[in-house]
């Protein structure tokens, strides 16, 4: 009788190829289908095939819709130890308040040197962030999740992450074993992002397999995005203009754009119309409080920065520009009619981050 020998390679690998309705995310080409949140333009590229982050600034990349129920693959790669990045799910479509990241629940992305603790490991921990919730799965510190099975490899070795999410369940498969997870997540619907945090990473083979929609209410759903986009990069200041007074000294700083208050401003070099303009701020001033920087047309708007970080909403409609720190009543200046400029006086100590606009029509 003659006996065939089948090696196991023969047998495993065309299971993998067999498992039908996964579509790429990533084409190997370009950017097409994600939206780069709050980075620079060089903080993504694609090379070889593979989407590359040099990790400068803290931020993120995301997808253009937004998912529910899914399965998500991908492979990462760090290229230096002790390298930081993640995998965020069901994101929101900008950065939280005083953070560059987005809320959502976290999929670590962390190389070994980074170390293990009581507090993280590197191996799969997953949590939520922001806003978001989570009863994680199994061992766990507060509501991270720990890996039940220390199975990540070191830089720079290829893991391979696959991520299901279900009615609000998350279970995370690393190199091949489940090992981490949280249920009753919300939010439960939203965007996919990698994120930017100082590793130099690599990643390749991501593609994403939709599941049977599931009944997430508004609650459970992320806001879906409204077209505003940053105004900072966190590495330079292009599309500002710094004014010839010697003392100005707004720099950019990750994702801060930070001032010692000794004079100064920057001009967003594009005049506007009627738009939403939304920013973060604090101050480390002596008596914990600072006018805001932000000017409209030289006028500093009503409102004060605090030690803590805030976020304000500004609204020009007209010759009205309101001003209200988000979900509370603010207040109005009156502007001439015809475009605006924007710009941050440096009056005080403070910092300015997650700067977005979006135009609005007339």
């Amino acid at each position: 009788m003659i006996r065939f020998i089948i090696p196991l390679f023969a047998l495993t690998a065309p299971l993998v190829a067999q498992e039908e309705g996964f579509v790429p995310l990533f084409n190997g080409k370009d950017l097409s289908g994600w939206v780069n949140v709050n980075c620079a333009p060089e903080t993504w590229n694609v090379i070889d095939g593979m989407l590359h982050c040099d990790g400068i600034p803290t931020g993120a990349l995301r997808t253009e819709k937004q998912y529910e129920n899914f399965i998500l693959e991908l492979e990462w790669r760090h290229l230096k130890p002790k390298g930081n990045a993640g995998v965020f799910v069901w994101a929101g479509p900008i950065s939280a308040p005083g953070v560059p990241f987005l809320r959502a629940i976290e999929v670590q992305v962390l190389e070994h040197a980074a170390g293990q603790s009581a507090s993280h490991t590197t191996h799969g921990d997953v949590f939520p962030i922001h806003g978001s919730t989570m009863k994680p799965l199994g061992r766990h510190n507060g509501q991270r999740s720990f890996p039940s099975e220390e199975r990540g490899k070191p830089s720079p070795q290829w893991n391979h992450y696959r991520i299901t999410c279900q009615n609000g369940s998350l279970r995370l498969a690393v190199n091949g074993k489940e090992v981490s997870g949280g249920d009753d997540c919300v939010w439960r619907k939203g965007y996919i992002a990698l994120e930017s945090e100082g590793g130099k990473v690599d990643w390749r083979n991501i593609r994403i397999k939709e599941l049977p929609a599931g009944k997430a209410t508004p609650e459970q759903t992320a806001p879906e995005f409204d077209g505003s986009v940053s105004l900072y990069d966190g590495r330079s200041l292009n599309g500002w203009t710094r004014s010839d007074n010697p003392a100005a000294d707004w720099e950019p700083k990750d994702w801060e754009l930070s001032t010692t208050g000794k004079g100064g401003t920057l001009t967003l070099q594009k005049k506007l119309e009627n738009f939403r303009l939304q920013f973060d701020v604090r101050t480390d001033a002596k008596d914990g409080r600072a006018p805001l920087p932000v000017c409209v047309n030289g006028q500093t708007l009503p409102g004060e920065a605090m030690v803590k970080w805030t976020r304000w909403i500004v609204t020009r409609s007209g010759n009205r520009v309101s001003c209200a720190q988000e979900g509370k009543e603010g207040a109005s200046i009156t502007v001439a009619e015809g475009p605006v400029e924007i710009s941050l006086k440096s009056a005080a100590t403070c910092k300015v981050a997650s700067v977005y606009l979006k135009e609005l029509k007339e």
